[in-house]
């Protein structure tokens, strides 16, 4: 499934990393930037939510939210967002369903070898709960600062 601009957000709910139900509609009237990464405590990802932690500022005051998703289950997204200091909700989609439907699971390729995974995707949601923005494949160096800098 592709996400395109102007297309309404996919709802969901999944556990956050205390166990809390979290929905696409607590977010309503207010903008988000979601996030898909692959797994919690890897260098690529730590890197990511790191930089996505030290940008926060940016982010609400430009007036969005920051959720992390990936398939990490609740305890290890505890002990992520709790050992790096996150200011924002990661949650929990170990079936892939929520990442699937926003076209963030897929096939990848590492060392010619094929398998499926979640592909490190960004979306900026709307007040509306319509996707404002869309970046797939991203680099996670560097990519919460390109994005604070682009919503400034």
């Amino acid at each position: 499934m592709t996400i395109e601009i102007g297309d309404r957000a996919p709802a969901f709910t999944l556990l956050d990393d205390t166990g809390a139900r979290v929905s696409l509609g607590r977010f309503a009237g207010t903008r988000l930037v979601l996030y898909f990464y692959p797994k919690a405590f890897t260098p690529g990802c730590t890197t990511e939510a790191c930089d996505f932690r030290d940008g926060y500022g940016a982010f609400t005051g430009a007036g969005y939210e920051v959720v992390g998703i990936s398939p990490d289950s609740v305890a290890v997204l505890a002990r992520f967002r709790k050992e790096h200091r996150l200011p924002f909700p990661m949650l929990s989609d170990p079936d892939h369903t929520v990442a699937a439907a926003y076209g963030a699971w897929g096939t990848k390729t590492n060392y010619g070898r094929e398998y499926q995974g979640i592909i490190r995707s960004t979306f900026l949601i709307g007040p509306d709960g319509k996707i404002e923005q869309v970046w797939h494949n991203v680099k996670a160096k560097g990519h919460a600062e390109r994005l604070a800098a682009g919503l400034a």
